[in-house]
């Protein structure tokens, strides 16, 4: 056999591994082969869903668990440049300096340390460099040019013996953030989207500097305790007895005295090296009652060398906080600030503090590689929101008092104006939506404030009164004021547990809610802030395989989806805070609050109304406190559904504006410019279902098109039709016409009439499952046998059954 004739793998077996170990590289500690380093995006078909293609690298080369080089391969009918391409795409992917690309005759060796004419040379199979020299540039492209660094960058993971490592995107955060603080950088942002993991993310990072003893005592800060328990029970219980939570000073009584109870009497003595590892909450360490001094103060300014700040778009983004204070005290630590929304605004601005981000990893990137779920999105208008209401005159509320005339719309309403009507149909609409996905799908319900969620909580109660009867936890309200619905939190982010199924809220669950199998989310509530928003569509963005969550629906009353057309949805953050001190304004609350928002006390877990703060007026010296109009509730309304539809999304994760036949059309016609061009790239594939896979990644909505469309045809018809105005054939009527042909002649019997029976799969379910041999493993084709004895005995072979299959197809397709 020559060269020529090998494959891919032999080709990779026979002369690229041997060229590496020449070259002294170990195959069982640097080298790794066929390395699938994404999952494959998800496409919803309906209620359906199928994985994409994952990405896979034919090699990496590693320099402990530095990925250094990849390399492309391919069987030697290509040149030894073809693969050079890919492999610079995925090179930038992994951010991996050296770049390789082999057919087995040398390598082209593209260099992205250098911009000179050495940027590319092609080297033969003995003179692939060595993992010295590759190391050598690996530290040359991260700029690590001291020992120190080259210590912190050589220390390996933790592996816990399970096989879990980290992802390629956890892998190129945790080496930007380590090869940053070796290059001596100590204000660091990482931007990673809601469930991707930044929690493994920072125990790596912090094990790698603690291990190279880079860091020594390292305090990891939040805002939650819940976050801080999931924190100390998930990744960094592996810290074992050198980790410990800061607890709060307080004053506890004694025999009628108060004392103040420190951290040291607590057992945490601030001058002692057994623990190595603080875990505390931001209100754990400031205190806003008199006498009382700041917990952080028990340590000295120098005591921690490394401070991460989880969420930090939250409070400590806030130059002004008592939580900034936290930072400012111990200026002289390394600080990492973690989120998945960085926020700036013309008052905060977590890159004004912490500089850009040295790695993001977006929603819309989670969502491709099929680490996130992707999402549906279904608009609900109501008559009153889309139209406005007005009182009829006279018309008063149910405690008698006379309604404004004025038009309220979605913003008044169950903030201002209470329509009981209102709160029914919504209930009324995620019941009927429910009963067609799956009732006990775990959802969540975002209300105004408390009292909606209250009332939301007691209409979906009625619109489900047969489940609610068999377990009233079916539907909670899980609110900071509610006691036994904060309790429940833990039960609806347990995929183990059934109950609770729906959960209102407001303000409780919009961050720090770990829920891998919710699968619907209501929006019933608007939402003036972009990162609240980010937040609140991170609650479906977890992946749960197991429990069957591979996607989510938002169900959205408020037209607060318009956000994803957004720029800033999915795109890098922008500082917008004006770098100067001069303000004429001062603003205390955050942007996405209003006079009557409720939010979370985060020191008691409770929402409670936050007034709006007296503002100083520019053009007054005088106060003024904006008072605040109490709800009124009424009732007796017409109110209705005035549509309802889905939105659809391009391949950038944009809300589709023009009709989906447009949209298409554009996809088709940028990829083949004439009829010709489609039919003879369709003609000639081997296998259609490729064709179809393609078009389905560059953004084509297969389904949503069908429906659009409403014709019974494969995809070939509908993209005929809708790209070249075709006239479409159904999938019968192509059937029909091979068997008008008498095409199955030349065939003996069995082969007739399993090739007849395969035109009438292809009548009823389509092209691609005609193509799989597996087909013959299921009724009728069972009838004839094994699949090996239809393939070896009827057909004379696997080759001769694949012609004649493709041959069928060309019948198929065949214009008349």
């Amino acid at each position: 056999m020559s060269k020529k004739d090998l494959s891919e793998r032999d080709i990779c077996t026979k002369f690229i591994t041997p060229a590496l170990v020449q070259a002294g590289w170990d195959v069982q500690k640097q080298i790794l082969e066929e390395v699938f380093f994404t999952d494959g995006k998800i496409y919803v078909r309906g209620k359906l869903t199928a994985r994409g293609e994952r990405k896979r690298a034919d090699y990496i080369l590693y320099y402990q668990d530095n990925p250094i080089a990849i390399i492309e391969a391919k069987d030697n009918k290509h040149s030894i440049r073809s693969g050079i391409q890919q492999a610079l795409g995925y090179a930038i992917i992994l951010d991996i300096p050296c770049v390789f690309s082999s057919n087995g005759d040398g390598f082209l060796f593209h260099d992205r340390t250098v911009n000179n004419e050495d940027i590319e040379t092609e080297l033969s199979n003995d003179e692939f460099p060595t993992p010295e020299v590759l190391w050598d540039k690996y530290k040359k492209y991260k700029g690590i040019v001291n020992t120190e660094g080259e210590k912190i960058a050589l220390q390996k993971y933790f592996y816990d013996g399970s096989g879990r490592k980290p992802r390629y995107y956890q892998q190129n955060a945790i080496n930007r953030t380590v090869e940053a603080i070796a290059n001596g950088q100590n204000r660091i942002l990482l931007v990673m989207a809601t469930g991707t993991g930044k929690t493994y993310t920072a125990f790596q990072i912090i094990y790698r500097l603690w291990k190279s003893k880079n860091k020594k005592r390292i305090l990891f800060l939040a805002d939650r305790t819940a976050l801080i328990d999931q924190t100390r029970k998930g990744d960094f219980k592996h810290f074992k007895d050198k980790m410990t939570v800061i607890k709060k000073k307080v004053l506890e009584g004694n025999n009628g005295k108060e004392e103040l109870i420190s951290n040291k009497k607590r057992g945490i003595d601030t001058s002692d090296k057994a623990y190595e590892i603080f875990l505390g909450l931001y209100q754990g360490l400031t205190n806003n009652e008199p006498g009382i001094e700041d917990a952080y103060k028990d340590f000295s300014p120098d005591f921690f060398d490394l401070i991460i700040i989880d969420e930090c778009h939250r409070g400590s983004a806030n130059e002004n906080s008592s939580w900034r204070e936290i930072l400012t005290y111990f200026k002289n630590a390394t600080h990492i600030g973690l989120t998945a929304t960085p926020r700036e605004t013309q008052e905060t601005s977590n890159t004004e503090y912490f500089g850009d981000p040295v790695y993001t990893y977006s929603l819309k990137q989670g969502i491709d590689d099929g680490f996130l779920a992707p999402y549906k999105v279904i608009r609900v208008a109501l008559n009153v929101d889309s139209e406005g209401y007005r009182p009829q005159q006279g018309k008063t509320d149910k405690e008698g008092n006379l309604i404004e005339d004025r038009i309220y719309n979605r913003r008044d309403f169950d903030k201002k104006l209470v329509i009981d009507e209102r709160t029914d149909v919504v209930a009324q609409k995620v019941t009927e939506y429910l009963k067609g996905l799956d009732r006990f799908a775990k959802t969540i319900i975002f209300c105004v404030d408390i009292d909606h969620a209250e009332r939301m909580r007691n209409a979906i109660a009625i619109h489900n009164a047969d489940l609610v009867s068999e377990n009233y936890k079916y539907v909670m309200q899980i609110t900071g004021d509610n006691d036994e619905g904060k309790r429940e939190l833990d039960n609806f982010i347990n995929p183990e547990e059934i109950y609770p199924v729906i959960a209102t809220t407001s303000e409780l669950m919009t961050t720090g809610v770990d829920a891998q199998t919710c699968k619907v989310i209501v929006l019933d509530t608007n939402i003036n802030s972009m990162t609240k928003f980010k937040q609140i569509v991170g609650r479906g963005t977890r992946i749960n395989e197991e429990f069957g969550k591979l996607y989510f629906t938002i169900l959205d009353f408020r037209n607060a989806t318009d956000n994803f057309a957004d720029p800033t949805f999915d795109g890098d953050p922008l500082r917008v805070k004006p770098i100067t001190d001069d303000v004429d304004l001062i603003t205390i609350i955050d942007e996405e609050y209003d006079d009557s928002t409720p939010i979370l006390d985060v020191v008691s877990g409770e929402e409670i109304i936050i007034e709006r703060p007296q503002v100083r007026n520019p053009g007054n010296d005088q106060n003024t406190v904006l008072e605040r109009r109490g709800k009124q509730y009424i009732n007796g309304i017409d109110v209705s559904i005035l549509v309802s539809r889905e939105l659809y999304f391009d391949s950038n994760g944009k809300p589709i504006t023009i009709s989906l036949q447009d949209h298409t059309k554009g996809i088709i016609k940028g990829k083949y410019a004439s009829l010709d061009d489609f039919l003879l790239t369709w003609n000639q594939a081997d296998r259609k279902e490729a064709i179809i896979k393609e078009l389905q990644e560059q953004g084509i909505l297969v389904e949503a098109l069908y429906e659009a469309v409403d014709k019974d045809v494969d995809l070939f018809d509908l993209i005929c039709h809708v790209a070249y105005d075709q006239k479409p054939l159904t999938r019968q009527e192509r059937a029909d016409n091979v068997k008008k042909r008498n095409y199955f002649t030349k065939y003996e019997a069995n082969a007739r009439k399993i090739l007849e029976t395969l035109l009438d799969k292809y009548a009823d379910e389509g092209v691609e499952n005609i193509e799989s041999i597996e087909v013959l493993r299921v009724k009728p084709f069972d009838d004839f046998g094994s699949t090996i004895e239809i393939v070896n005995g009827i057909f004379g072979g696997k080759n001769s059954y694949m012609e004649a299959v493709k041959e069928l197809e060309t019948e198929l397709y065949r214009k008349v």
